[in-house]
């Protein structure tokens, strides 16, 4: 069977510890099935793979790209942190460019990218947990230390490439 592709980039190691530490405290049991990350592409065909990796590896030679929280989003059912990054979003828009064709319409678009805290919850608890974060994290750095793809099976992901910046 092929797995579709999922892009992301990797958060800094403190930075992941602390942001996946908040999604385990703020998940559902059982419902939190893959690590802290920020999603670029939700769905590309196991068969870019090749290209994909050339891509990365090419993208990830420069500096890690300035990244900041700009604030906390309710998503109904849960909390997600508001990211800004012009150069993530300019290799995001490269790497869309480069597979124009092959995008799903979900991919099409640009993202509005962001890190789940909370997810499959109750509109109550989502409510609460976005209160409680209110304003306090905005303009936070967070470091970027790679690009990543995974195989998406049906339940955690599979790595199946990383690109560390070098930078």
């Amino acid at each position: 069977m092929t797995a579709p592709l999922i892009v992301t980039a990797l958060l800094g190691v403190a930075d992941f510890a602390w942001v996946d530490g908040l999604r385990r405290a703020h998940f559902p049991p059982g419902r939190n099935q893959v690590p802290a990350h920020i999603t670029l592409f939700r769905h590309l065909p196991p068969s870019v793979l090749p290209e994909l990796k050339g891509r990365l590896k090419r993208l990830a030679a420069g500096s890690s790209p300035p990244t900041r929280i700009v604030g906390v989003l309710n998503l109904g059912n849960g909390v997600a942190f508001h990211i800004e990054s012009q150069r993530l979003m300019e290799m995001r828009d490269d790497l869309a460019e480069a597979f124009t064709g092959l995008l799903i319409p979900q991919d099409q678009a640009r993202p509005r990218l962001h890190i789940t805290i909370q997810n499959k919850a109750s509109p109550t608890e989502a409510r609460a947990l976005h209160q409680a974060m209110g304003v306090q994290f905005m303009g936070k750095r967070l470091a970027i230390d790679g690009l990543a793809v995974w195989h998406y099976r049906g339940g955690p992901w599979e790595l199946a490439v990383k690109a560390m910046f070098r930078g």
